[in-house]
């Protein structure tokens, strides 16, 4: 089966735009991104004040009412994050730069702190905004995966995701 990447939700104006690492099998199969089941995207949003309910994965174009955005660092489809290839990464950050750029929204959400670290070449990274921008003049913030993979306990996740609705 040939895995295809999803489309991204891109538009002017976006408040917010994650940022993942790349698609899922199951999103690559389904086309919606966080489509896995284990993957808790669509709760943390919900569970942090983000949006007013629970999305599902097939309704993820409906963000870009809310002013969100999605994209990944990396487009092609993998079962795993360790699959990417370092040119694959340097490839998708400085196309994911170009995309920051061009649609300037006020905050760019890194899911996951590898994202960050592949986007910015930074080692030491904190929760939250990022003090030194690889992109000037938009905030840079970082999250916790949303992978169910992830051992850090959901309420803080959740908690670490609140600190986005300052840029809603």
């Amino acid at each position: 089966m040939q895995l295809v990447p999803i489309p991204d939700h891109l538009q002017e104006g976006l408040k917010i735009l994650f940022v993942g690492f790349n698609p899922s099998i199951r999103s690559s199969e389904t086309g919606y991104h966080y489509a896995n089941p284990n993957n808790r995207f669509w709760k943390i949003l919900f569970e942090a004040g983000l949006t007013p309910r629970k999305f599902l994965p097939e309704e993820n174009r409906e963000l870009l009412a809310l002013g969100f955005g999605l994209t990944n660092i990396v487009a092609r489809p993998t079962r795993e994050a360790a699959e990417i290839s370092k040119e694959e990464y340097a490839k998708g950050a400085a196309l994911l730069e170009q995309k920051i750029k061009q649609y300037q929204p006020k905050a760019v959400c890194f899911v996951g702190k590898g994202v960050y670290q592949e986007f910015s070449k930074k080692r030491i990274i904190q929760w939250g905004i990022q003090e030194e921008p690889v992109v000037q003049g938009v905030i840079e913030y970082v999250a916790p995966s949303s992978s169910g993979l992830v051992r850090m306990p959901q309420s803080e996740i959740v908690d670490i995701y609140k600190g986005l609705n300052k840029f809603k």
